[in-house]
């Protein structure tokens, strides 16, 4: 049994997505989103229920009319004098009936079906009646001419006025408030899978027409045209910058597209732009790339990525695929259906009204420019000349350039501009506002700097695994965090289940991503967004990596035994937990004489008579068998001498924290507090 998705079945009826859902919901037609099938078997049933259902609204509408006063109209008038009575032109009864299906100039005459059409759409109760209509009441388009001309043409153009005033009202009104914007898009994926190829085959087939052709890339961001939507690509962000701006707390991406190729499947990077990209949170869109080669196997990359819990919608799952070829433009265009679809259910929205902000996603220093930064707007409308702020750059607007190499003197939400202007070079992912003021951006800045020096002053170490159990102290399950990189595929899956399997309720832990080969940037800004930890069984951290994590407070552990690694890991977790406190007895002492000197105080003249008695022991002092004080002892002397400790069978001194009220026969027992671990078994 053929079957029809259900954002096709809307096209084909002329209804939007989430029309089509709730109105199949009405029918009792299981359904998870627009992206569902059917049986094609119900869409007569469905159009039927539409009829119906708009054969109801119709008797509605004209229910509610003929509760409205009679308006007659003189048997044979013609559509434009029934327009002038309805209280429109002849143009806009015929566009109306036009929609209606009915094909007739203003001159033909009107029938009653035609008055009832006019009737619901225009709030008029037309009726067929005795009295004529005056021939200077009916408009004058279509080359209609009715006496009394100029009085008719002055009355128009009032009417024309109050409705263009009303019209640039709500205009206005709309941008005061949200209205969906264009979808931020970023391409992710392995290397060689075809992520630039299906860049450049979007921006070449798709792209709004450029005075030069092509698109300028300098500018990290571009915006290309589908089917009347535009849809902006970010050109920079890879795994590394959209981590590196998740970490900054910046959320730039609508929505990831992840190219995995038919002919090689998962692989290392994949998973970790997986990863990343449902950290931030995105929905992820699946281009499957390379069906067109004969060893293609686009099962087989849905089931791996059913692995990795992004199951196909036509599995069952909520999860876009598309099968596509970049290079022969294969399916490209229903790629971009798909992303509009999913930008449509997320309802993106901004007002363009509003203040100005958004964030920077690539920045550098220009010999000819100067400090050059390219931002997209989120929210509002960015003016050249406005005076932008960034948390540590600043400056005036002196010129923004679009997407195509053009000067531009605004740049509203979803769009991506470079601007020259700053006094200096922002870090990328930082967001951006617009100030009143050259002083007060001046006054943020300093303000933002002492901030800055202070908290590079008191940073805060990155946690160690010796460490864990005090940062963990106030958490209800403490959780170990790792980015877990290995040398080859086969080490990654046995040491992933050997470290899940310690995992405990009493300590968890949350393997944040797993990878093969190197450790690089991306993994020690995946681990700084995170507070994890980055474990390395063979492999090495880059350069930038290790200078990053430095920079960044990562710990990160290589190991070359996988024993050793588990046991650390085993001992991070058992540090984690509470310790246990246990009493220890070192010794008793008895007091056998008092002592008084001066400006010290009472000095007990003791016998130690089991164990030890040790300067640094707590004490209690037992009189007749019940403890009579708790504290701590003050000094210990063996005769003159000081002493750490007397065993049993020795004299001694002691004088006590703060106390001076004991007396011969009282009993002192020394003891300590043991802090023991407790052990995962």
């Amino acid at each position: 049994m053929s079957k029809i998705r259900v954002y096709e079945l809307a096209k084909k009826l002329e209804k939007s997505n989430n029309e089509m859902v709730g109105i199949l919901k009405n029918m009792n037609i299981s359904i998870k989103s627009h992206m569902s099938s059917i049986d094609e078997d119900l869409v007569t049933e469905i159009e039927a229920y539409l009829k119906s259902a708009e054969a109801e609204a119709q008797k509605e509408a004209l229910d509610e009319v003929e509760k409205l006063p009679v308006v007659k109209v003189r048997e044979g008038a013609s559509i434009a004098e029934a327009a002038a009575l309805a209280g429109t032109t002849a143009g806009g009864a015929v566009k109306v009936l036009m929609l209606e299906g009915i094909m007739l100039p203003a001159t033909a005459p009107a029938d009653e079906n035609i008055l009832k059409i006019l009737s619901v759409k225009f709030n008029k109760n037309l009726v067929f009646g005795e009295e004529p209509l005056d021939a200077s009441d009916a408009p004058t388009d279509n080359k209609i001419k009715p006496q009394n001309a100029p009085q008719r043409e002055k009355q128009k153009m009032n009417q024309h006025s109050t409705k263009k005033s009303k019209k640039d009202k709500g205009k206005k009104d709309a941008a005061k408030g949200e209205a969906l914007r264009p979808p931020i898009v970023t391409v992710m994926g392995h290397v060689d899978h075809g992520k630039t190829t299906l860049l450049d085959n979007i921006r070449k087939t798709h792209v709004t027409d450029r005075e030069a052709g092509g698109i300028t890339q300098h500018i990290g961001a571009s915006r290309v045209e589908y089917n009347g939507n535009t849809i902006v690509f970010l050109d920079t962000p890879g795994h590394e910058a959209f981590t590196a701006m998740r970490a900054r707390g910046a959320q730039v991406t609508d929505i990831a597209i992840l190219v995995v190729a038919a002919d090689d499947g998962i692989k290392p990077q994949t998973v970790e732009a997986l990863n990343h990209a449902k950290a931030a949170g995105v929905p992820i869109v699946v281009a499957v790339n390379k069906v067109d080669k004969p060893e293609a196997k686009p099962d087989r990359v849905r089931q791996q990525l059913s692995d990795y819990g992004l199951v196909p919608e036509e599995w069952g799952g909520d999860t876009i695929m598309v099968d596509i070829s970049a290079k022969k433009g294969l399916h490209v265009g229903d790629l971009l259906e798909m992303v509009l679809l999913v930008a449509e259910m997320e309802e993106l929205k901004a007002d363009a009204a509003a203040s100005p902000e958004g964030t920077v996603i690539e920045a550098n220093l220009d010999k000819g420019k100067g400090p050059v930064a390219t931002v997209i707007v989120q929210e509002g409308t960015l003016h050249r000349g406005d005076i932008i702020h960034t948390g540590s750059a600043w400056g005036k607007i002196r010129a923004m350039i679009d997407d195509s190499g053009k000067m531009v003197n605004e740049a509203g939400p979803s769009m991506p501009v470079e601007i020259l202007g700053l006094e200096s070079v922002p870090q990328p992912g930082e967001k951006f506002t617009t100030l009143s003021s050259e002083r007060e951006a001046r006054d943020l800045i300093s303000q933002s700097e002492f901030e800055r020096r202070e908290t590079d002053m008191n940073k805060a170490k990155r946690l160690t695994l010796e460490e864990l159990y005090d940062k963990m102290q106030g958490e209800e399950v403490p959780q170990l965090r790792i980015v877990l990189k290995t040398d080859v595929q086969g080490s990654l899956e046995a040491f992933h289940a050997s470290i899940m399997k310690m995992s405990t309720n009493a300590v968890s832990i949350d393997i944040v991503h797993e990878g093969v080969g190197r450790i690089s940037e991306s993994d020690v800004m995946l681990a700084s967004a995170s507070n994890a930890i980055i474990i390395g069984f063979n492999v090495r951290p880059d350069a930038n990596a290790k200078k990053i994590a430095e920079n960044e407070g990562v710990q990160i552990r290589l190991y070359q035994v996988i024993y050793d690694m588990l046991d650390d890991i085993k001992a991070a977790m058992e540090g984690m937990l509470e310790p246990e406190l246990r009493e220890h007895t070192l010794g008793l002492a008895e007091i056998r004489e008092i002592f008084r000197v001066p400006k010290v105080g009472n000095i007990a003249g003791c016998r130690v008579t089991d164990g030890l008695i040790r300067r640094s022991a707590k004490v209690r002092l037992i009189r007749d068998g019940v403890v009579f004080w708790n504290g701590e002892l003050s000094s210990l002397k063996h005769f003159k001498d000081d002493a750490r400790e007397i065993k049993s069978g020795n004299e001694c001194g002691l004088s006590f924290e703060k106390f001076q009220d004991f007396r011969v026969g009282d009993v002192i027992e020394a003891y300590e507090i043991l802090k023991e671990k407790k052990t995962l078994e």
